[in-house]
């Protein structure tokens, strides 16, 4: 008799109410909440075995039901049950269900649970399981990243002075799969750089990356908005995968690193408490060492299968791609285009259109290349400069007027003075040679030139062996000597040297200021 299995309390109320109560089947139905039915059938059972109420009193709540109910199974003949662990692994693989699992499940022991049996023993597992394992994490979709607490040492070896250093967590939601290494800041260089090698490690890009919001990798940090900081979310667009900063105060957004930072501090921090290192290079060669034996240790919660062992199960071949070319680092800043149309970036001046003059732009300066944005165009690209305190300018950038300056050279200067004759050029050649930087007197030189326009260049070249002799060394005494008339006089016809002077007791002489 297939009889409904009720609390053994409320049986034992049944039982009481008929025998010594002596209530009808519809009053003990009615008082308990029951069908007049469950109670037939619970009354027939007990009488089917031969129980009296004094009995029923005797036994406990197992030996009573195993009477009215029947033993369980013996061994051997029970249904089979599910592999908790199995179904947690199989749920990281993309498309997998549990409705899928169960269908799986039943093609094994077509005798097994039904669906709703085998996701209660599923949760039920979860349930004795710690919080960060209840999420489910799909494979490829989320690097967890995040700095550990505990900090490794280096030793300066000509001092003996102790560094603190900081090391770079990166989990993998699905596999557990995680990377560490030191640096020597959270600087965003740092921070970033740590995200090039960890995708590296892993041979690919997840969907995701979950940071903490710490200043490396967020600007503006907020539980519904947050912002990304300018050169991390262009690694992120670079790379081919997006940030999803965790909440403030909400480790269970990213309990995966949580774990990983926990693990990469007992696994491998403490195995190295006794241990010196001397640079960076030989601190992170030794945190590699131990990073292999970490993720090949086997994980009792996931039925003793390694980190490495579920990554390439689960994890490897659904992860995007690694780009082509490696991220370049670059640091961005806002500046305001000078009238000179440069803008500065460590004390170098590199310039733009002059149109842009007194406009707000973006400068991002990689290593090896300054760029220029303007309202999110680039409108200047420089090989960048290590030297301060002066300017790369495109000519292309400048007015017409400041092109056609800038055509000039000294020696071309010099070649076209040569033109009008030996003198012109000879007094060119001095002004550009007089002043601290050729540039400087090529005002000077072309108004010299010039002149031969409106003087001709035969009194020009007079003019110009006059203002040798007199030592004049500017445009001006030479736009002075053919005004006055003065490239007519012979240079021989100049004044004679004066006579000298007297011998006289007020005359000191040269001999005296010596």
């Amino acid at each position: 008799m297939a009889t409904r299995r009720l609390p053994m309390k409320q049986l034992r109320e049944i039982l009481r109410l008929k025998w010594v109560q002596e209530l009808s089947h519809r009053q003990t139905a009615t008082s308990l909440g029951v069908s007049a039915g469950v109670v037939g059938s619970v009354v027939a059972r007990a009488k089917e075995v031969g129980l009296a109420w004094e009995r029923v009193r005797e036994l406990d709540d197992v030996s009573l039901e195993a009477l009215l109910y029947g033993h369980r199974k013996a061994a051997g003949t029970e249904r089979p049950l599910p592999d908790p662990s199995w179904v947690h692994r199989e749920l990281r693989r993309k498309g997998v269900t549990l409705e899928l699992l169960h269908l799986e499940y039943l093609e094994e022991h077509p005798d097994g649970y039904r669906y709703t049996a085998f996701c209660d023993r599923y949760r039920r597992w979860l349930k004795q399981r710690k919080l960060s394992m209840r999420q489910n994490h799909k494979a490829g979709d989320k690097m967890f990243v995040d700095y550990s607490g505990d900090r490794p040492e280096i030793v300066d070896a000509g001092t003996g002075e102790v560094h603190a250093v900081e090391l770079f967590v990166a989990v993998l939601g699905a596999s557990n799969l995680t990377f560490v290494e030191a640096t020597p800041t959270q600087q965003v260089k740092d921070w970033i750089e740590s995200h090039v090698r960890a995708c590296e490690y892993f041979g690919g890009v997840s969907r995701l990356v979950v940071p903490d919001q710490l200043k490396s990798g967020v600007t503006t940090a907020c539980r519904y908005e947050p912002v990304a900081q300018r050169t991390y979310a262009e690694w992120a667009a670079h790379t081919g995968t997006a940030l999803l900063p965790a909440r403030g105060r909400k480790p269970k957004d990213k309990a995966k690193v949580e774990q990983g930072v926990l693990g990469a501090q007992r696994w491998i921090l403490a195995r190295i408490r006794n241990e010196t290192f001397f640079s960076l290079g030989a601190l992170n060669e030794r945190l590699r060492e131990l990073l292999t034996e970490y993720n090949d240790r086997p994980m009792s919660a996931y039925g003793g299968v390694s980190r490495r062992q579920l990554f390439n199960t689960l994890e490897r071949d659904t992860l995007g791609p690694l780009p082509a070319r490696r991220f370049e680092y670059a640091e961005w800043k806002t500046a305001r285009v000078n009238i000179d149309y440069h803008v500065a970036f460590e004390k170098h001046y590199y310039s733009v259109p002059h149109a842009l003059a007194h406009e707000q732009v973006e400068v991002r300066a990689g290593i090896t290349v300054v760029e220029v944005y303007h309202r999110g165009v680039r409108v200047a690209s420089h090989a960048r400069s290590p030297l301060m305190g002066r300017h790369t300018t495109v000519a292309e950038h400048m007015p017409k007027a400041h092109q056609k300056h800038l055509e000039w050279t000294p020696s071309r200067l010099v070649n076209w003075a040569n033109t009008i004759g030996p003198r012109c050029g000879e007094l060119v050649t001095a002004i550009l040679e007089s002043r601290p930087h050729p540039e400087q007197g090529y005002r000077s030189c072309l108004g010299l030139l010039r002149l031969g326009k409106a003087w001709g260049t035969g009194r020009l070249e007079n003019a110009c062996a006059r203002a040798l002799l007199g030592g004049a060394r500017s445009y001006r005494h030479v736009e002075s000597i053919l005004k006055h008339g003065l490239d007519a006089v012979p240079p021989d016809d100049a004044a004679p040297d004066a006579a000298p002077l007297p011998s006289h007791e007020n005359v000191r002489g040269p001999e005296y200021y010596s």
